[in-house]
């Protein structure tokens, strides 16, 4: 309820038309096989910076796979796209690949989109880089919704997935984000504690559940995670069904437990924009391999349904399994 509240709060009558006309479009892609996208997406990810601090062993950046520009976001394109794009958008999250508040910016970004634009904004983080100045900075900031990993309830767990990671450093992140909002009395950021939940880890999860309690966050989310490697990184799969995006075949190999069906709400409902300002389908696309185009030197809506844009979601209503950036997709699974 708490989070729902914020979230009206940064609602206005055309944000609320521009969803209704997103919605049919989708519906209509289902129906009719239809590849438009009406008006702008309800929620847009725009990467700070492509650069991250860990080394975590199932992420592109983590393991050095990003083959695009890694680097910080320039502000006055940031602005260019908050300015075309804020009045329509239900959220921003301020996070793709890397780790937000490595950008000298981060606080510059927030506050445009949330105070000065009135966007309900979201950032991710691993959650290094919070000492107590940072923490009042950000709640100072306006940021809406604040998402901090913590993959392990003990150094030993949790350095198997964020490796060069320090557990001790990130709760004490966790501590300083809510005493600053205490001492600064705002309701803001809704802090979520968000734990992957790998076969290593699994048997901590009422510990995590204990730990978001004694810490007094907003809300915990135990989320899957994206295996890329099934054959080799079988040991991250957890056991418990319930927290696995992946389930094994005749043969005992691990296969994506989607149907993966011709329809994709993420594909109409949201957008993914890059530190460089390409203009991707959809957070899985992580090297901006099937880019629409870039909005350095055109508008999002010039964007929106161009040639690219139309070429992807027919290809993908024809069928989602020849494109490979869908084949590993989550939607509509437990995440």
């Amino acid at each position: 309820m708490k989070l729902l509240i914020l979230i009206i709060k940064k609602l206005s009558l055309k944000k609320l038309i521009n969803a209704t006309k997103v919605y049919i479009s989708y519906l209509l892609s289902i129906v009719c096989k239809t590849s438009k996208r009406f008006e702008f997406p309800l929620s847009v990810s725009v990467e700070p910076t492509s650069i991250c601090n860990l080394k975590c062993p199932e992420c592109p950046t983590g393991l050095d796979e990003l083959t695009r520009y890694k680097g910080h976001i320039d502000f006055n394109l940031y602005k260019k796209v908050i300015d075309e794009l804020s009045p329509y958008l239900m959220n921003l999250i301020l996070y793709f690949q890397g780790e937000p508040f490595l950008n000298k910016d981060i606080f510059k970004l927030i506050e445009y989109s949330s105070k000065t634009k009135k966007v309900f904004t979201i950032t991710s983080t691993n959650g290094h880089y919070l000492d107590y100045n940072t923490a009042k900075r950000t709640v100072k900031s306006g940021l809406d919704k604040l998402i901090i990993s913590i993959d392990g309830t003990s150094q030993e767990v949790y350095e198997k997935y964020r490796k060069n990671g320090n557990l001790e450093i990130v709760i004490q992140s966790v501590k300083n984000i809510i005493s600053a909002k205490k001492e600064l009395k705002s309701k803001t950021p809704f802090i979520v504690i968000q734990f992957l939940v790998f076969k290593f880890n699994e048997h901590q999860i009422p510990e995590i559940k204990k730990l978001s309690k004694e810490l007094k966050v907003d809300k915990l989310e135990l989320k899957s995670a994206q295996i890329y490697d099934f054959k080799n990184d079988v040991d991250f799969i957890p056991k418990n069904n319930k927290y696995s995006r992946y389930r094994k075949n005749k043969d005992g190999d691990y296969i994506i437990k989607s149907k993966l069906k011709n329809k994709c709400e993420r594909l109409w409902v949201s957008s993914v924009i890059t530190n460089t300002g390409e203009v991707l389908p959809c957070c899985f696309d992580k090297n901006a391999k099937y880019s629409f185009g870039n909005i350095s030197d055109n508008s999002f809506k010039s964007l929106n349904n161009n040639d690219e844009a139309i070429k992807f979601r027919k290809a993908f209503l024809a069928d989602r399994k020849q494109i490979d950036i869908c084949k590993n997709c989550t939607e509509g699974l437990y995440r």
